[in-house]
């Protein structure tokens, strides 16, 4: 049983970490019901693991994003990434407490929503001319503020469901900010790698970080091989065009939350 669980979790590591380095994403909304449905293992399980194998992933593919692509525009975010950076960071923290207490319907009902509505948008920019023009264009204060506003929400998501929260930040940078698609998937795996380790420390204060047992046979294989596909969409994501990378990561969304709305 434990070597079909490794193999299980491997062979769907490859596909989702190709996914998360070409579009700058976690993959742990595709991985959650992967460890849930073909693993078998509860929602409140699946969430602290699904972020151990995000933070490997993350930190594969981020490294491998900054050598195939110029960091120069993810410079030019350093006010937005910063604020949504520490306002995941303490969102992440707080919401981690709820999993614990909360029942996740209202909520995943809310994101279910959200997703579908940032994919269709995501495919509509991409069809326009010019794309559309930010909604924050004031100085770099407000732009903080907004930020930090967007990171508490984005962080207490990453923290609930146990995802790395690129499926939110990337339309959070494009269209508040106006960032390049590409800058903004290279600083959302920077921003979500904060979370995520916020998000994991305080499962593990609240004591309710995986076991061994999963971490060995499940973890640390998925990881493994979700970093082997980082690398590939790593290497991708600077051949793929601007506009491909909003329809393609805007089709997903719209799955996922057409996925989503079947609770495991």
């Amino acid at each position: 049983m434990r070597h079909r669980r490794t193999w299980i979790a491997v062979g769907w590591a490859v596909p989702i970490g190709t996914l998360g380095g070409l579009i700058g994403l976690g993959g742990g909304e595709f991985r959650l019901p992967v460890l849930v449905h073909g693993l078998g293992y509860s929602a409140r399980a699946a969430v602290p693991l699904n972020l151990v194998v995000s933070l490997a992933t993350l930190a594969a593919a981020l490294a491998v994003r900054a050598h195939t692509l110029s960091l120069e525009p993810v410079i030019s975010l350093s006010v937005e990434a910063s604020a949504l950076a520490l306002g995941g960071l303490i969102g992440a923290v707080w919401a981690a407490q709820l999993l614990v207490q909360w029942s996740d319907r209202r909520l995943h009902g809310v994101i279910v929503g959200l997703l579908f509505g940032l994919g269709c948008l995501l495919i509509v920019e991409a069809l326009l001319p010019d794309g559309l023009p930010p909604l924050v264009t004031g100085g770099a204060e407000i732009r903080f503020i907004v930020a930090l506003g967007f990171g508490l929400f984005i962080g207490g998501v990453s923290a609930l469901l146990g995802v790395a929260g690129g499926e939110l930040l990337i339309p959070t940078l494009v269209f508040v900010f106006g960032a390049d698609i590409k800058a903004a998937g290279t600083a959302s795996l920077a921003v979500s790698l904060v979370m995520v380790a916020a998000g994991l420390w305080r499962y593990r204060r609240l004591k309710a970080l995986p076991d061994r047992a999963s971490v060995s046979a499940v973890a640390l294989p998925m990881a493994a091989a979700s970093t082997v596909g980082a690398v590939v969409g790593g290497v991708l994501a600077g051949l793929a065009p601007a506009p491909a990378l909003k329809v393609f990561l805007g089709t997903l969304l719209v799955v996922v939350a057409a996925k989503g709305m079947r609770r495991p």
